[in-house]
């Protein structure tokens, strides 16, 4: 099964030039602590829930920052047309639990989450997240910068 197959469409996005407050006030509304911040229909990063409260909150930025000046820009994220078994290995080695999915010209489609993935191969699901809940991770103090393209 292909990453096209499983991953949620209709995916809400920030402009780098919202505000922070607008992107958490989406956030909330729709239940989720990251969003992919694009332009264009093209990924510049992703930002979370912590990123806010980190770059902005804990430096002193005020709620009409700029998501440019507190997003997350290494970011996973894998292609549309990747086998999804293995796009959700890689995310439970990565120890993330949602990237972004890109078509091969590099334009935004949609989200892979864990859950898209339980719902569409629960074996490969249960794995990755015994991979995800492991110590460390993309926010461990550990932890290393991580590639960019899911393998």
């Amino acid at each position: 099964m292909r990453v096209s197959e499983a991953m949620t469409r209709h995916v809400r996005v920030c402009n780098p030039g919202d505000s922070i407050r607008d992107c958490a006030n989406v956030m909330a509304e729709i239940g989720a602590g990251v969003l992919p911040v694009a332009e264009n229909s093209l990924l510049v990063g992703m930002i979370t829930d912590r990123d806010i409260a980190i770059r902005a909150v804990a430096a002193g930025k005020g709620p009409d920052t700029p998501v440019r000046e507190v997003l997350s820009k290494e970011v996973l994220f894998c292609f549309d047309d990747q086998d999804l078994d293995h796009v959700a290995s890689s995310m439970g080695q990565a120890r993330v639990r949602r990237v972004p999915v890109l078509t091969r010209d590099d334009r935004l489609v949609g989200v892979l989450s864990l859950g898209d993935v339980a719902r569409h191969s629960p074996e490969t699901a249960a794995g990755a997240v015994l991979e995800v809940s492991k110590h460390g991770g993309p926010h461990s103090q550990t932890a290393k910068a991580l590639a960019h393209q899911l393998p």
